[in-house]
């Protein structure tokens, strides 16, 4: 579990430095610590809430075919931003092109790296 959480933060901090290098409305402020906070609270959301969140909005991800998900996604950007100060994304569709990025970069990093044991 560690590991996997290890793995995660990883894959979370460089998918956060992509999309906040792409996307000039995502900032992390001046410092990188801000940064690994914010991929450090990430990963916990993205780990804790989001399965929840997932479970109790099954009809509303079935309904719309997946579509609800993605907003689940948005969502989590969204707290995090709301937690970690300096973290900041300024509309509501820089965060979906946020998601997409981040879920891209999660993705490759998944195909390259090993599977846990």
């Amino acid at each position: 579990m560690i590991r996997d959480l290890a793995l995660r933060f990883v894959g979370n901090l460089a998918a956060l430095w992509v999309a906040c290098a792409i996307f000039d409305d995502m900032t992390y402020g001046d410092s990188f610590g801000v940064l690994v906070l914010a991929a450090v609270v990430f990963t916990i959301v993205n780990f804790f809430i989001k399965p929840i969140l997932a479970i109790l909005s099954i009809p509303f991800i079935i309904v719309t075919l997946g579509i609800f998900y993605f907003l689940i996604n948005v969502l989590m950007l969204y707290v995090t931003s709301w937690i970690v100060p300096d973290f900041d994304i300024d509309t509501f569709w820089w965060g979906c092109l946020a998601a997409i990025i981040v879920s891209i970069v999660n993705w490759i990093l998944q195909a390259l790296l090993p599977e846990p044991e």
